[in-house]
């Protein structure tokens, strides 16, 4: 199947005897003993198992795990390594991640932040007791882009997993999995719910080894799964994600494009531009650059502030993904010991007529001199 044809089809598990067209909710919490049945609803549920099947198909993996969001996904995987572990992970990366990392699991393991797209620093950084390189790309919120194959290749040498968040270029534009990676992340809320609605996380294997035979350990007995009703809803956003993800790419390439010429613009993170510093990389190993950019305004962070209080149809707003355009200025979010710099704007580039926003946007920047 192609992918189109994934999104529809593969999150349909039909049990119901008047076979509809979509698959029902199923909200019992528990279910009556049968042979190789379901027993309680935090171990499998009907709409938690359609939504890990497409998500396996749509990864081209082995296997999916469900969680009630993204931070609960990533989580799974530190805890699932063994304590003492070493973990390398991006210097450009989601900051509740990094938090997880830095503040709970301090103590438990040890993380080097690495420039990812340099190969010479992640290699290194590699210790004897080194278990995981995280891979983000492309980075948040800057936009790195770092080399999966490459990646790969030296962890492989030292019998490191792989693990790479995926959340910004979703399955329609990359697959790390085939690219050698371990597990793929996701933050389902962001674009795979695609309408700021859903909380969510998932993980994708390449392989159901005995790491991820822990993981899903941990998914059980953690108890960090979406409901019913999430599932459902993911389950059925993933339908349009193949649709959505084009019109995302094109408004976020228009409007890049636009702001890379803007006389009160400083620069411009997107990797669909060819001044970009990874766009050969991302070029090669994305189909698409997806629906997130950033960008520093000339004037520094009180400028950036004025920009997004003149917009209309940017909300300014945490999250991404959703069918609405969002802005934040970075920094602010992320706390006093951000590396973003002060005057960056995160834009998440939603599905508004892109004459209206690159209006909308010009309007802001010319207006808050």
């Amino acid at each position: 199947m192609k992918v189109e044809t994934i999104a529809i089809h593969a999150g349909n598990i039909i049990t119901d005897s008047n076979r509809p067209a979509v698959q029902p909710i199923t909200t019992s919490t528990t279910f009556e003993h049968q042979e190789n049945s379901m027993i309680y609803t935090r171990a499998k549920n009907p709409n938690r198992l359609a939504l890990e099947q497409v998500l396996t198909k749509l990864e081209m993996g082995e296997d999916a795990a469900a969680f009630s969001s993204g931070n609960a996904a990533a989580m799974a995987i530190y805890q699932a390594l063994p304590p003492g572990s070493h973990i390398i992970a991006p210097d450009d990366m989601y900051h509740g991640i990094r938090k997880q990392l830095v503040e709970i699991f301090r103590g438990v393991h040890e993380t080097s932040f690495v420039d990812m797209s340099d190969l010479d620093e992640v290699r290194a950084s590699i210790r004897p007791e080194t278990k995981l390189i995280w891979v983000e790309t492309p980075s948040n919120p800057l936009l790195k882009i770092a080399d999966i194959q490459g990646i790969v290749a030296l962890a492989k040498t030292y019998g490191i997993k792989v693990a790479c968040d995926n959340t910004f270029a979703t399955p329609i534009f990359q697959n790390p999995l085939v690219l050698g990676a371990d597990i793929v992340m996701h933050s389902t809320t962001k674009f795979l719910g695609g309408h700021s609605d859903i909380l969510g996380g998932a993980l994708v294997c390449k392989e159901q080894n005995e790491f991820w035979e822990r993981i899903r350990m941990v998914q059980h007995v953690g108890g960090a799964v979406p409901s019913p009703f999430d599932c459902y809803l993911l389950t059925r956003s993933i339908k349009t994600l193949p649709y959505r993800m084009r019109a995302h790419h094109a408004n976020s390439m228009a409007l890049s494009k636009f702001l890379s010429s803007h006389p009160h613009v400083e620069k411009v993170f997107y990797p669909g531009l060819p001044e970009h510093e990874g766009y050969g990389l991302a070029k090669a190993q994305m189909s698409g650059f997806s629906g997130m950019l950033s960008f520093t305004v000339k004037g520094g962070a009180d400028k950036a502030d004025a920009v997004i209080s003149k917009l209309q149809w940017f909300t300014h707003a945490t999250s991404l993904g959703g069918v609405e355009s969002l802005i934040e200025r970075r920094a602010a979010v992320e706390g006093p010991d951000t590396l973003t710099p002060a005057n960056l704007l995160r834009v998440s580039v939603g599905l508004e007529n892109i004459e209206d926003l690159t209006a909308d946007m010009d309007r802001a920047l010319h207006a808050s001199k």
